[in-house]
């Protein structure tokens, strides 16, 4: 099963953690430490000079390149897109256009939200072949079951191409449990989703991650279910037992636990790979 760490988020910064890699180096240290605990996949955010949440190319392709600089082929690299209240949907996709990532993250609310139309559907169908094209994938982000069935609604009626090397839906998928408001996720929300998903058909890999202190007994939930898993900083800063993580590492490292007594053993970055159609 794959682990993914999420170092850094979006909103958090040195105030919340002083370990929180926000710089080209320090996410590469961050990368090279969740590797060693059992991590075969990062989910990327970067940071303008302000710290502040940025799709800069300029800046994701330094922060790629330290942290392939450190593990070369070791780690499957994802960054993300999220809008964090800064970019809408055409900047979103302009950025990832430019960028031409190997595998993103696309938050479905963020690029289609409600009520949009038919011009909209076919930005994103344009953004995701050019991405094809250039040899890229992408992730699904979903927040609750009823994205799971709006996204089925796309590819039946193709507006979301197939990724070559998957059996087909949509593509990979990140089922988000809880958002920033106190409490966070809870693990019983996973049923909602894969309910959801064996009424749509979905067979893609499936990822889950939870915010707050849920974040373990959810990723155990996942490795029980035939799930994959992300951790890290930018949902949840607290060890199993109330302590606060001295890093990203120590989740992994914790997750990684829950996975081998479950029987479940940890991919590496090539077995990630072909889990999510990267080649």
């Amino acid at each position: 099963m794959v682990l993914a760490v999420a170092p850094n988020g979006a909103r958090r910064g040195k105030a919340d953690h002083a370990a929180l890699p926000l710089t080209p180096a320090e996410l590469a240290q961050a990368a090279a430490d969740a590797v060693a605990a059992g991590a075969s996949m990062i989910h990327l955010h970067v940071r303008d000079t302000d710290g502040r949440h940025s799709l800069d190319p300029e800046l994701y392709r330094a922060a790629v390149a330290a942290v392939e600089d450190a593990l070369g082929d070791r780690l499957v690299i994802q960054v993300t897109s999220e809008a964090a209240g800064i970019y809408d949907a055409p900047a979103q996709i302009a950025a990832m256009r430019t960028l031409k990532p190997r595998f993103c993250s696309l938050g479905l609310r963020e690029f289609l939200p409600e009520g949009v139309g038919r011009a909209a559907e076919a930005d994103l169908a344009r953004l995701l072949n050019d991405l094809a094209a250039a040899g890229g994938r992408w992730q699904w982000i979903l927040y609750d079951a009823q994205e799971v069935e709006r996204l089925a609604r796309l590819r039946d009626r193709g507006i979301l191409p197939v990724a070559d090397g998957l059996e087909g839906s949509a593509a990979p998928v990140l089922y988000v449990l809880g958002r920033y408001a106190p409490g966070g996720g809870r693990p019983g929300d996973l049923v909602g989703f894969l309910a959801a998903r064996a009424e749509t058909g979905f067979e893609d890999p499936w990822m889950v991650c939870a915010f707050g202190p849920a974040e373990l007994a959810a990723t155990g939930a996942a490795i029980s279910l035939g799930g994959h898993a992300r951790l890290g900083f930018e949902n949840n800063m607290t060890l199993r037992d109330g302590a606060p993580a001295p890093d990203n590492a120590a989740l992994i490292g914790q997750a990684a636990g829950v996975a081998a007594a479950l029987g479940r053993p940890v991919a590496d970055a090539a077995t990630a790979r072909a889990l999510f159609g990267l080649g």
